[in-house]
This record gives C-alpha cells, sequence and structure tokens, in this order.
C-alpha cells in the first residue's frame, strides 16, 4: 500500500497508509478483535446496515463525543443498523471506557493488532500507528454509501450526513 499526506495535527502532517474509499467500493473485509477477545469480520454483520465511526482513541474528547453521539443516536435504528466504533486502543481500554461511559448500543472493535483495517480503508496513521478519524455507511450488501475522512485530528465527523445516509438503507 502506498502512503499519501492525509491527516494532520496542528500544522504536523502525517501520512496515511491505504486507498480512499469511495461512495460505491466494495468494503474490505476485516478481522478486528472484540472486548471480548473473540475475532469479528464483516459477515458478523450480514444483512445489515453498518455505521463504521473510526477514531483515533477513545481516551480524547472528540472521539468520545463521536462515540456518544452514535450511541444515543443508535437506538432510533433498531436492529437494521448496527454502529461499530473502531480504533486500534486495546480491547481492555475499549471495555473500560464503555464501562465507564455507559455506552451500550454501539459495538467498539480493536485493529491493535494489525491494523489491516486501517490500511485497507485507508485510515492507517503509520508513524503514530492510530487511525485517522473517519466515518463509512455499509449498506446490507457490504457497499460504501457514505465515505468521509477527517484531514484534521480534532475535527468532527458530518453527523448528519452519515445518519442520513444510513436512514436511507433501512
Amino acid at each position: 500500500m502506498s502512503n499519501r499526506s492525509g491527516m494532520a495535527i496542528g500544522k504536523t502532517e502525517f501520512a496515511v497508509v491505504g486507498p480512499m474509499l469511495q461512495v460505491g467500493d466494495a468494503a474490505p473485509d476485516f478481522s478486528l478483535t472484540a472486548n471480548d477477545w473473540s475475532m469479528k469480520t464483516l459477515a458478523d454483520y450480514a444483512g445489515k446496515v453498518k455505521i463504521l465511526s473510526i477514531v483515533p482513541s477513545l481516551d480524547t474528547r472528540v472521539c468520545s463525543a463521536q462515540t456518544r453521539r452514535f450511541n444515543e443516536e443508535a437506538s432510533a435504528f433498531g436492529d437494521e443498523v448496527v454502529v461499530l466504533t473502531i480504533s486500534a486502543d486495546l480491547p481492555y481500554a475499549q471495555r473500560r471506557w464503555c464501562g465507564a461511559e455507559g455506552i451500550e448500543r454501539v459495538v467498539t472493535l480493536s485493529d491493535h493488532k494489525t491494523m489491516g483495517f486501517s490500511t485497507a480503508y485507508g485510515v492507517h496513521v503509520s508513524d503514530l500507528r492510530i487511525c485517522q478519524r473517519a466515518c463509512f455507511v455499509v449498506d446490507q450488501n457490504n457497499v460504501v454509501q457514505h465515505a468521509e475522512y477527517m484531514p484534521e485530528i480534532g475535527n468532527e465527523i458530518n453527523f448528519i450526513a452519515a445518519l442520513a445516509a444510513a436512514q436511507k438503507l433501512v
């Protein structure tokens, strides 16, 4: 995979590994670690609309707010939509954070082992070994219907656009 500039922290630009997915692309399969250390793949969420909320770390203000917002919004969708928050945080840290924050509707998954998801989805900030903030909406047939990459680490995603993309699919 090639590096591309793509994410900044203040005035420092970091290379991001992997292609930028576009609407209409097939969502790459993945193998991510759940909070109980089981492995989850795209097939585990077959037949559902998937909101993939990618964050650098749950222990930061914007990432925490992003995950809490999706947790609140998830109840409106019912069982037809699953929200997956993905970071390179260890599953222990994700489980602790979810418990402390009362997060029950969002599934947190970790890419800490291989960063394979991050590379396939074009969010692997390799120098920092974190994920670039991004959001994808993937339909029931695993086709990307919404893709947003945040070039500045502290900026929030467009929740209205992501939620509207998911709503159109249910």
